[in-house]
């Protein structure tokens, strides 16, 4: 199984990608890695970060493997079907929602980091604002 690293302006969040669980999310992903970009705070979806990937121009990529309601630590790939294309990092109780309603993004990898870690990455987001990140396979 490949791995994926969120390095947020030097701090690294290391996760296991799911090519069995959503494998045309999982291969499109690593097709625009490494992915410089900012991560924000989200502003509909609850306690999670996002990455606007609006720019990357993604293959058509079917449902699969996809929530609502991810857990913490999960990572979305949400390729615009209502709303802009994104990635969502869940850091806490979310519900990834948009002006267009409730949005279901594919669950392409989860994270190992704790709920400390994740809880502290998605306030300075909050508080502070955007963070520089880059995304990469490890």
């Amino acid at each position: 199984m490949g791995r994926l690293e969120f390095d947020v302006e030097g701090t690294v969040f290391r996760g296991e990608l799911l090519p069995e669980e959503a494998p045309e999310s999982v291969a499109a992903l690593l097709d625009v890695l490494p992915h410089e970009s900012t991560l924000k705070h989200v502003r509909w979806s609850g306690h999670a970060t996002w990455v606007n990937i609006d720019e990357v121009d993604l293959p058509e990529i079917p449902r699969e493997n996809h929530t609502v309601y991810p857990s913490r630590g999960d990572v979305l790939l949400y390729p615009g079907y209502r709303n802009e294309q994104e990635i969502l990092l869940a850091c806490g109780p979310t519900c990834f929602k948009s002006p267009a309603g409730e949005l279901a993004g594919n669950h392409v990898a989860t994270l190992s980091a704790t709920r400390d870690e994740l809880r502290a990455l998605e306030e300075s987001t909050l508080e502070e604002g955007a963070k520089s990140i880059t995304i990469r396979e490890a």
